[in-house]
């Protein structure tokens, strides 16, 4: 079974950081372009970091630019979303999403693949 599963979201205080987890079953996430998107209460989807497959290249949308990272090991077949200095902004279900064709953060609500989600709550 193809799967995405996530973890490492939690409730953290202003200025905290979080590191999130995808772990893929079934694939092996090098073949796929791997991303993160988040959903906050009555707010639109927004993609937050996506990393190539073809280049190892990285992107990031402007409201989290300079405090998350996204890299991947493969050999633990896992993406990591590393989140420094957090906001109550950043308050959301963070989805890990993962697509052979499409790459870029404006493209991420379009991948194919989605793993169930994993809450991020940032205190102020």
């Amino acid at each position: 079974e193809v799967q995405l599963v996530e973890s490492g979201g939690g409730l953290v205080q202003t200025g905290g950081s979080l590191r999130l987890s995808c772990t893929a079953s079934g694939f092996a996430l090098d073949d796929y372009n791997i991303g993160w998107i988040r959903q906050a209460p009555g707010k639109d989807r927004e993609g937050v970091a996506c990393i190539s497959s073809s280049d190892g290249n990285t992107y990031y949308g402007p409201s989290v630019q300079g405090r998350f990272t996204i890299s991947w090991d493969n050999v633990k077949n896992t993406v990591y979303l590393h989140m420094i200095n957090l906001k109550p902004e950043d308050t959301a279900v963070y989805y890990c999403v993962a697509d052979r064709i499409r790459v870029g953060v404006y493209m991420l609500p379009y991948y194919n693949l989605w793993g169930q989600g994993t809450q991020v709550t940032v205190s102020s």
